[in-house]
């Protein structure tokens, strides 16, 4: 009976049209977005292709953004994901966002629904979802976030909705910084969140620190902060997968850290992304292993 059921979705896959998908970012070349997608799409008898669309091989850089997008409604994509440095870009070329979008001001998911394109954001729950199994029970009395891009800013609402005291904001963008720590005032009465153009003057005193910037990615290596600035008490977030042990990492463990890789985050989008895509229940920890497995990531 198994193996006629088995049969059954096999046959029903192949009829059926294949679902194009795609990520549209810069320097995405070693993304494993594409084998989660179509991995969890195979083990529910999807047929699903998944493109990844480089902004570094075009000579027009992030100046290409409208026409990939115009291309992705011709070519009918289902949709597609949307990472650095177009997750604000990207909104004014859609036709609609969701509410959690819209509040961001950041997209990281695009659904095509009945032609026309509605932006998403699965960063919130995506980094949510990793953080809250990596560091249960982790003190957010006063939080420093590195960055307040695209992915800083969802992390930013995200801990407000975690019920974190005080956030405080770093961003080589001080304007930028302050910006978002009086859009999550505004969002989340209640929240505490402010700007500080040094790091070292943020972590006084602090409790944990979100790391959300490119830097550490196997494009950019390196370490967004001194390591002398670690501490035993201080948890660490890094929202970088690639490599799943960044240098940031490696530090804050040899300091006496409790940390929680990017890979929770990267699985959590997914997950959101995946059900947004499909209309299908993906199984989080199959997805998860998945990762880790073509990571070669410990306890794979």
């Amino acid at each position: 009976m198994t193996d006629i059921v088995h049969e059954g979705r096999a046959a029903a896959a192949v009829a059926a049209p294949k679902r194009l998908l795609g990520l549209v970012g810069a320097g995405i070349q070693r993304s494993l977005t594409p084998a989660l997608h179509e991995e969890e799409a195979r083990h529910h008898g999807l047929r699903l292709h998944y493109q990844l669309i480089d902004l570094d091989r075009s000579p027009r850089g992030a100046a290409a953004l409208p026409l990939l997008v115009e291309a992705a409604r011709t070519m009918g994509f289902a949709g597609f994901n949307v990472t650095y440095p177009c997750k604000q870009a990207v909104i004014p070329l859609l036709d609609a966002l969701s509410d959690e979008a819209r509040e961001i001001g950041a997209v990281n998911t695009v659904v095509d629904v009945g032609g026309r394109l509605v932006g998403h954001n699965t960063d919130v729950s995506g980094w949510a979802h990793g953080f809250q199994r990596a560091l249960p029970g982790a003190d957010l009395s006063r939080v420093v976030l590195l960055g307040a891009g695209g992915a800083g800013a969802a992390i930013a609402h995200a801990l407000a909705r975690l019920g974190a005291h005080e956030t405080v904001i770093v961003d080589r963008d001080g304007a930028r910084a302050r910006a978002l720590a009086a859009q999550i005032g505004e969002a989340h009465p209640g929240a505490r969140a402010s700007a500080v153009a040094d790091v070292a003057s943020a972590l006084r005193g602090a409790s944990g620190l979100v790391h959300a910037t490119p830097t550490g990615m196997d494009k950019q290596p390196g370490l967004p902060l001194p390591v002398e600035l670690l501490h035993p008490r201080l948890w660490v977030s890094e929202i970088v997968y690639f490599p799943i042990d960044t240098a940031l990492l490696q530090a804050a463990r040899a300091r006496g850290c409790r940390v929680s890789d990017g890979g929770g985050m990267a699985v959590g989008q997914a997950i959101d992304a995946f059900r947004l895509f499909t209309g299908l229940e993906p199984d989080a920890a199959r997805m998860d292993a998945h990762l880790r497995r073509l990571l070669g990531a410990p306890g794979a």
